[in-house]
């Protein structure tokens, strides 16, 4: 599993704080957001392309072992493009047990598509050994799902003409992430992804295939 890490972050959203890029391997599949990935468009696929080419980063065990030397309560970010690491299509428990051992005293924060019974399930761990993984919705009803698993926050993606807070079927607040809304704010001044929380946070689409999950999103 390649996996790449830059130690501080030069993307004013994200702020200037560790992010990491794994190879495209890691994607389920069957991730509903694949075809319109924000990722996969602009200079962040040219990054990805090479990481995933292994042309660029380092191997998993190296990864961990840098992540291990950050400095105690680091907050940083797991994947600005792809997954957790995975074997057979669902989530390596092993590696992914490697990377919650490292965060150990850090902050570390990321988001996945996995939601197989036992991917959610190691989400699950590592969400209550200190490793926050947001599970990844594809509309409100999806939000809904993934949060009565009751296996780690949840965030989803909302029209890219979204600028109010709102709620998905069931009830749940959703809260737009101040990043998308704000200059002033980042990940790093912001911090709730990383927080356990009950609030879902909403991104509304960006990126060069919005308009492809607006129509989506209208049909769902």
């Amino acid at each position: 599993m390649q996996v790449h890490l830059t130690l501080k972050s030069a993307n004013a959203k994200t702020g200037p704080i560790p992010v990491s890029t794994t190879e495209r391997a890691s994607c389920p599949p069957d991730c509903a957001m694949r075809a319109e990935c924000y990722a996969a468009s602009g200079p962040l696929a040219l990054h990805w392309a090479a990481v995933s080419a292994g042309t660029r980063g380092t191997s998993w065990g190296q990864f961990c072992e840098t992540i291990g030397a950050l400095p105690d309560g680091q907050l940083w970010r797991h994947n600005q493009a792809g997954d957790l690491p995975t074997v057979d299509g669902t989530v390596d428990a092993v590696k992914l047990g490697q990377l919650v051992a490292a965060n150990a005293g850090k902050r570390g924060f990321t988001y996945s598509h996995h939601r197989d019974a036992a991917s959610i399930a190691w989400i699950r761990h590592a969400n209550a050994w200190g490793f926050t993984v947001n599970l990844s919705a594809n509309d409100l009803a999806d939000a809904d799902a993934l949060a009565d698993h009751q296996a780690g926050p949840v965030v989803v993606v909302l029209p890219s003409t979204t600028t109010a807070n709102t709620t998905t079927p069931a009830g749940r607040p959703v809260v737009i992430c101040p990043a998308t809304q704000r200059a002033d704010v980042s990940c790093a001044s912001c911090q709730l992804c990383q927080r356990q929380r009950t609030a879902i946070v909403g991104f509304p689409a960006h990126g060069s295939r919005h308009r492809v999950i607006n129509l989506r999103l209208a049909n769902a």
